[in-house]
């Protein structure tokens, strides 16, 4: 008998293997899947209870801060020569005190030469007053004399040159008379006119005191000790009239109506603390390019408060309370507004009126009632008739409790 192969009795045992391995599998049972019985969930969306609120819409504006009322102080001298400087930048001053002070040698020997002028057209006038005393006392000598001669003459005991002599040393006399007062009347004039120069002088020497017009704020000083003065040139000091200081913020057109002169604004200026301030002016005009127009928020005198810092003002324009929804909610479209209501697990999208708006919140005037539920954020790709499974939204924080 021949002896199989040890590779022929391996081969004999892989297929003994297969075989049975397959006769089990055969004799298995198929597993059967678990059936599912959990329907498909609707998508989770945020919703917001329609709700009272208390709305108030406000206006925030951004400017830089000014002067209410600035006052250039110049000086009325020309070519004049800045001696002291006695204020800086950041002093308070009061009204008509010195701020800086001119060379004022030229003016005063100005003035001596026209008081000591003076003192000659009074000397002036005083000769003329005497040599009119004297002309009027030789005038009626000689209109006495005249008298005599002319009655002589009628009785014939006087001749006629004598006559014409006397009456020639009156009317002589008469015109001496007349040359004394012109003197004493162009004294007077030019006395008068002395008199002019001296107070136009005097005036001028109260110009080498630069005084401050006004009680204030130094915001700026440009005079420089040894320089000559000039009113062609820059102002020598900058004043904030009062120290006060005003807001000069840029509006948009839309928003200019609403603000009026007296309302209240609340100022923010970086690294200080926010300060109150009321609208003093509502400008007439709108910028053409812009489209935006000018308001001034008075805030007062400040020390820490700078010209020319950017500072922001939040006004309120309006406030009401009523049934409101959150901003993300409402979809404004061809100028009409939208909100999308969930109501018995459908999506409605629903027509409303709004009122007033706030950075939160809307107002909504029709269209909707307490209670109702609205998509939290529109936009979310939700159509009219989905199905959805509402999921509500903490409250903003603008809502208060009913």
């Amino acid at each position: 008998m021949t002896q199989a192969s040890p590779i022929t009795s391996l081969k004999g045992m892989f297929c003994a293997i297969m075989l049975a391995a397959a006769v089990l599998a055969a004799a298995t049972p198929a597993p059967a899947f678990a059936k599912d019985n959990t329907a498909a969930q609707p998508p989770a969306v945020s919703v917001a209870e329609v709700s009272e609120m208390a709305f108030a819409e406000t206006i925030l504006v951004t400017g830089s801060l000014v002067a209410r009322e600035e006052v250039l102080v110049t000086s009325q001298l020309e070519g004049f020569r800045i001696t002291e400087i006695l204020s800086e930048q950041g002093d308070r001053v009061a009204k008509d005190q010195v701020l800086a002070k001119l060379d004022d040698r030229t003016l005063k020997a100005q003035l001596a030469q026209s008081l000591a002028n003076l003192n000659r057209a009074k000397a002036a006038i005083e000769q003329a007053k005497s040599q009119i005393a004297q002309a009027e006392a030789s005038l009626k000598q000689a209109e006495a004399a005249f008298e005599r001669a002319r009655e002589l003459r009628k009785t014939g005991t006087t001749s006629q040159a004598v006559y014409d002599e006397r009456e020639a040393a009156a009317r002589t006399a008469a015109a001496v008379l007349a040359s004394a007062k012109d003197g004493q009347t162009l004294a007077e004039a030019e006395k008068a006119q002395i008199e002019a120069q001296i107070e136009e002088i005097r005036v001028r020497l109260g110009y080498t005191d630069i005084v401050a017009p006004i009680d204030g704020l130094v915001s700026r000083r440009t005079a420089r000790l040894g320089a000559t003065v000039s009113t062609m040139s820059d102002p020598l000091f900058r004043i904030i009239a009062k120290g006060e200081i005003e807001l000069e913020a840029e509006v948009p057109e839309f928003y200019l109506p609403k603000i009026t002169p007296g309302a209240e604004a609340m100022i923010s200026v970086a690294g200080l603390a926010n300060r109150k301030g009321k609208v003093r002016l509502v400008s007439p005009e709108i910028d053409k390019a812009t489209r935006l127009g000018r308001v001034r928020i008075f805030i007062g005198d400040d020390a820490e408060l700078r010209v020319g810092a950017f500072a922001r003002g939040t006004m309120t324009t309006a406030t009401s309370r009523g049934l409101g929804v959150p901003a993300s909610a409402v979809i404004f479209r061809e100028n009409e507004s939208f909100v999308q209501v969930v109501k018995d697990d459908r999506v409605e999208t629903r027509r409303i009126r709004t009122g007033l708006r706030s950075a939160e919140a809307v107002e909504v005037l029709e269209g909707l009632k307490a209670g109702d539920l609205v998509v939290a954020r529109s936009g979310t790709l939700l159509r009219d008739g989905d199905v959805v499974r509402p999921v509500i939204a903490r409250p903003t924080a603008l809502s208060e409790a009913r």
